[in-house]
């Protein structure tokens, strides 16, 4: 199996890395820098470049990229494809780039899954990547249709060396809402939690919670901004939620209203306990 890799960051790295694991699969790579491209192949996780006139050897094309980068990508590179390469993007949000790139595998018929690896690190760049990032971790995917259980059995097939515990199928609809909940929302709170001038004073009186808190806010600024514009509506939706709910316990705190602070924290608690268990 040959496969192409189009960024080498944090995830495009560390899935080079996961193919490198398994006998018999040849790893071509690209970056937009040239030294990243250069250091991935001194470091084993690539074989070579990848260029345009290998393009045709693949069998799996993947593009771990920003979601405008993937569309601009594919716009160039799809009359370049093969009918038997399979493209898989691993961008953060899925109604652009399946708006954008499903139309050209159509035209230029080649199959294209919208992709999202569900793992990664508050650390970024090729530095940080590694084989295992992905191993036991859930892998989203948006097909063109539901009904085509030979284009998703391959899939499965070509992603299993990376080692998923679990692949999901949805919409790019229903990714992007969901996302903006599940990892896009996390990040904004992270990052507005430790702009406390309290942050700078504690060490010495921070245990797990704040560790947790706080981790993602070491992001990568304009990877998120651009994800979370990508995701505008969905994103402001979360954020008039919680703003919503945060005015709750403010009241309640600056009421000194025992009985209604006590009634917030147990329906979170329940909440908690419905959709992840006890």
């Amino acid at each position: 199996m040959t496969v192409g890799i189009i960024g080498l960051g944090l995830i495009g790295g560390s899935l080079a890395k996961a193919y490198q694991r398994e006998e018999g699969i040849t790893v071509l790579g690209w970056d937009k820098d040239t030294s990243i491209t250069e250091f991935a192949q001194i470091a084993q996780a690539i074989q070579g470049p990848l260029t345009d006139d290998r393009l045709g050897e693949l069998d799996l094309l993947l593009l771990a990229t920003y979601p405008e980068a993937v569309v601009e990508h594919m716009t160039r590179l799809a009359p370049l494809l093969s009918p038997k390469t399979m493209v898989i993007d691993c961008a953060g949000t899925k109604e652009k780039v399946c708006a954008g790139v499903f139309p050209l595998a159509e035209q230029y018929g080649f199959p294209f899954l919208g992709g999202h690896p569900m793992a990664g690190t508050h650390h970024s760049g090729f530095r940080a990547s590694r084989a295992d990032l992905f191993d036991g971790a859930p892998m989203v995917i948006v097909p063109p249709r539901f009904d085509d259980i030979r284009l998703l059995d391959r899939a499965k097939t070509l992603l299993a060396p990376v080692g998923f515990g679990r692949i999901s199928i949805t919409t790019a609809k229903e990714h992007d809402q969901r996302i903006a909940f599940t990892s896009q929302m996390a990040h904004v709170i992270s990052n507005a939690y430790i702009k406390s001038p309290t942050a700078r004073q504690h060490d010495g009186f921070s245990a797990g919670s704040y560790k947790d808190l706080t981790r993602v806010a070491w992001l990568n600024p304009a990877m998120w901004a651009e994800l979370f514009l990508e995701n505008r509506d969905n994103m402001l939706f979360e954020l008039d939620t919680l703003i919503a709910a945060l005015g709750q316990y403010r009241k309640a705190i600056e009421d000194n209203d025992f009985d209604t602070l006590c009634r917030l924290l147990d329906e979170g608690r329940r909440i908690k306990e419905e959709v992840d268990g006890k």
